[in-house]
């Protein structure tokens, strides 16, 4: 029904070792979160009767279903965005479309085979789900919606992927644009629910916004009735979209593949005509002057040329665009015009940019690494007098350089709301700080996976992968904490099960190939780091505290990835050690 693409990846899905270890730590991090509700809520208040287990039913169902959402979401489009470009840089997407596959199989193939994972995730979390409906207060009926409102997501996250992989050449913007259409769509949705866009009907909101959709799912009645149910409307409307999106990229397909970089130009001139060669070259070619290269050429490159490509221009158009929508937000909410949650007021407006920016400068840096061995290019630099310093600090530099946008507008942002009367001057020096530590990290985490990993898919999945950790596991910290706020001496028992197995994941990314002390001890600190940073933000206990858990945490990791780094080339290649051992 999908072609051969479809059918290939299929076959193979069921025979790699990771396929069951990835559904197995998928809902195994689930169960950790259900009982780490469990054992805060029993330490304050046991479950005795019915109505207990009720609530504490329709409590985890209302944050799992969410953070599931997130989860599959974020994979299913890099998981397919990658898919795609992973094809592209390795020069074989030119045989696919060269082959007797039609538009139709090579489009829908590739987005039904990265689909296979996350229709995995799913299908293995049922039970887990479903176990929750039996202890009360969750029905039937809302677990069918929930789920098939992130089906839908899930499938227009991964068509938009697509699409946008087929259209743009270079790896960084596949996954740059990519975020950014996802995160204005939801983002321009939950504006016009808001009643910021009059020009949009009120009802259409609830049926395009996943946020609107997923929260009328999870109720227990309707709040606001209507003719056809918001799960079913929803559903249509993204599937129609879904279709439209992905029925462009096969009319498209052979448009836009290969691209203009790709195509060669036939010779004008078959013969060379009689005369001086020489001259006849010089005539005939365009010759510019040769122009001088800093000391430092890798930082010269990712300054003074598109090494990305031309079309970062319009990652950083999407990006204001996105910026103007949250600079609204919060002038809105510090007007008092809009209440967004417990936290502080202008929290998740600056987390949800912050998170953004961070995951977009991340994907920067991972395709900054393996853009140069997908190029063929990485073992020239390593024949050459370039050093590794040099290598690995025109990386840095040159990351920064390009995503400049992407740094500089969050910290704007932060002087708004201080300039606004939302944050001290105090707190303001310590929210820049804490800020470009972390810009620093996703930076040398994103160069680190690339030099660790051989495959770029790989790569770039477990670099998102781990900061995505990070950050969703901040968010769950921060919804159980406000949730039970009054019982933190509760909650470290239980959390410390989830700091040992992040740090066990952590040390499984970062020191795949070469695990030391210090990778040991930043990969089980930076979860204590952060249980302690949110601790003391909420508790409001002095936030130059925060700051240190941040600086000291997330800086030592930086310098355990960093430092090695420094001295010597160490890149994975693809090749084993016992064969470079036979060759030698």
């Amino acid at each position: 029904m999908f072609g051969p693409v479809f059918n290939r990846e299929a076959i193979l899905a069921p025979k790699r070792t990771k396929t069951y270890l990835a559904r197995g730590l998928y809902v195994l991090c689930f169960f950790l979160l259900l009982a780490t509700g469990y054992l805060v809520l029993a330490g304050n208040r046991p479950l005795q009767t019915a109505g207990d287990s009720a609530r504490f039913g329709g409590w985890m169902f209302a944050l799992l279903v969410p953070l599931q959402m997130i989860i599959v979401t974020f994979q299913a489009a890099i998981g397919a965005a990658s898919n795609i470009a992973q094809e592209k840089d390795r020069r074989t997407l030119i045989l696919l479309l060269l082959s007797r596959l039609t538009g139709y199989e090579l489009v829908v193939g590739k987005l039904t085979a990265s689909l296979i994972p996350v229709v995995q995730s799913l299908a293995a979390s049922v039970p887990l789900f479903l176990a929750i409906v039996c202890l009360g207060g969750v029905s039937l009926s809302q677990f069918a919606g929930a789920y098939g409102v992130t089906c839908a997501t899930a499938l227009l996250a991964a068509s938009i992927g697509i699409v946008v992989a087929l259209w743009r050449e270079k790896t960084f913007q596949t996954i740059a644009v990519t975020l950014l259409v996802i995160a204005l769509w939801v983002a321009i949705w939950e504006v016009a629910a808001s009643g910021g866009l009059p020009f949009v009907p009120d009802w259409l909101p609830a049926y395009a916004s996943p946020v609107q959709a997923l929260q009328s799912a999870i109720a227990p009645i309707q709040l606001r009735p209507s003719v056809v149910p918001v799960t079913l409307g929803f559903a249509c409307f993204t599937l129609a979209v879904s279709a439209a999106v992905t029925a462009l990229g096969v009319l498209k397909i052979r448009v836009w593949n290969p691209s203009r970089e790709l195509r060669v130009q036939a010779s004008e001139v078959e013969e060379e005509p009689a005369g001086d060669a020489d001259a006849q070259r010089a005539s005939t070619w365009k010759v510019r002057e040769a122009r001088a290269v800093w000391n430092n050429p890798v930082l010269w490159r990712e300054v003074c040329t598109w090494a990305y490509g031309r079309k970062v221009l319009v990652i950083r158009f999407a990006y204001l665009l996105l910026v103007g929508l949250a600079a609204a937000a919060l002038a809105r909410v510090l007007a008092g015009e809009l209440s967004i949650s417990e936290l502080p007021p202008a929290t998740l407006p600056l987390a949800a940019i912050g998170v953004i920016s961070l995951a977009i400068v991340n994907a920067l840096a991972v395709n900054s690494v393996t853009s140069e061995r997908d190029g063929l290019a990485l073992d020239l630099l390593m024949a050459t007098d370039i050093e590794p310093k040099e290598f690995l600090l025109g990386k840095i530099f040159g990351v920064f350089f390009v995503a400049k946008e992407m740094v500089v507008l969050p910290l704007f942002l932060a002087g708004y709301v201080w300039y606004s009367g939302g944050l001290s001057g105090q707190n303001l020096i310590f929210t820049l700080v804490a800020t470009a530590v972390l810009y620093l990290f996703v930076i040398v985490l994103g160069i680190h996976c690339g030099l660790n990993y051989a495959n770029s898919r790989t790569a770039l999945l477990t670099s998102l992968g781990t900061f995505f950790f990070l950050c969703l596991g901040i968010a769950i910290c921060m919804v159980i904490m406000v949730s039970f706020r009054g019982a933190f001496q509760l909650q470290l028992a239980p959390f410390l099960a989830i700091i040992l197995g992040g740090g066990a994941g952590l040390l499984a990314s970062l020191g795949r190939r070469n695990p030391s002390p210090a990778i040991s001890l930043a990969s089980f600190g930076l979860p204590f780091a952060t249980f302690y940073a949110i601790t003391t933000f909420l508790l409001q206990r002095g936030q130059l505290w925060v700051l240190v858990a941040v600086t000291v945490g997330y800086g030592f990791a930086t310098l355990a990835m960093l430092v090695p780094a420094l001295s010597d080339f160490d890149v994975a290649m693809g090749r084993s050690h016992s064969t470079t051992e036979e060759g030698e």
